[in-house]
Parts: structure tokens; C-alpha cells; sequence
């Protein structure tokens, strides 16, 4: 599998972001597609992920902020980050895995998330 990421940048505080990601090459019938992100503080965590039938998770810290969503046909996955806070700077990593088994998460490349206060 390989994902290529897209968005991210420099925003000022509050402001909003959109992050895309495509899948390609082997695709599961049914998969979870998210984002991490990470900072050189701390470990990557979990920001939001969404399965293939729709179904979200978010971190407390974005909830009401960020919003995940996906295109099956098109296997891609969106970020839309609003009321962006300057604790949301990072490096923004796009996921996928099966949604059954044991099967490894693929990640993509990585993009820079920015937020100036």
C-alpha cells in the first residue's frame, strides 16, 4: 500500500487547514484510514481515524475542531481542521490498515502542520 499526502502548511492560530491522502496499490475490502501526528516531544498519537463504513474516532484534544471523512471509490481520507490551536503543530502522518487481521499500518510520508499564536 502507498499513501500520498497532500496539504498542511503554516496557518495563524485559529485558522484552518485541510489535509488530504490517496491509497494505492493493494486495497482491503474493508480498511480503517486516519491521521497521526507527531512532535519531537512526543510520541505519535492517534488523531482521528474512520473506517470504511463511516464509522469516526477522534482524540479528545480535536473533537468539535477536526473533522476525518473518506471517499471509498477514490480510497482517499481528508482531514478538515478548524480552530487550529498552536498545540496542534506537527508532522501530520496519513494511515491505513486493515480493518481485520493482523496486517501492519501503512503510513504515508509525513506532512508539516504549522500553527503560528
Amino acid at each position: 500500500v502507498q499513501l500520498q499526502a497532500s496539504g498542511g502548511g503554516l496557518v495563524q492560530a485559529g485558522g484552518s487547514l485541510r489535509l488530504s491522502c490517496a491509497a494505492s496499490g493493494r486495497i482491503f475490502g474493508f480498511s480503517d484510514m486516519g491521521w497521526y501526528r507527531q512532535t519531537p516531544e512526543k510520541q505519535r498519537e492517534l488523531v482521528a481515524i474512520v473506517t470504511s463504513g463511516g464509522t469516526s474516532n477522534y482524540a479528545d484534544s480535536v473533537k468539535g475542531r477536526f473533522t476525518i471523512s473518506r471517499d471509498n471509490s477514490k480510497n482517499t481520507v481528508t482531514l478538515q481542521m478548524n480552530s487550529l490551536k498552536s498545540e496542534d503543530t506537527a508532522v501530520y502522518y496519513c494511515s491505513y490498515r486493515s480493518s481485520f487481521g493482523t496486517w501492519p499500518i501503512y503510513w504515508g510520508q509525513g506532512t508539516q502542520v504549522t500553527v503560528s499564536s
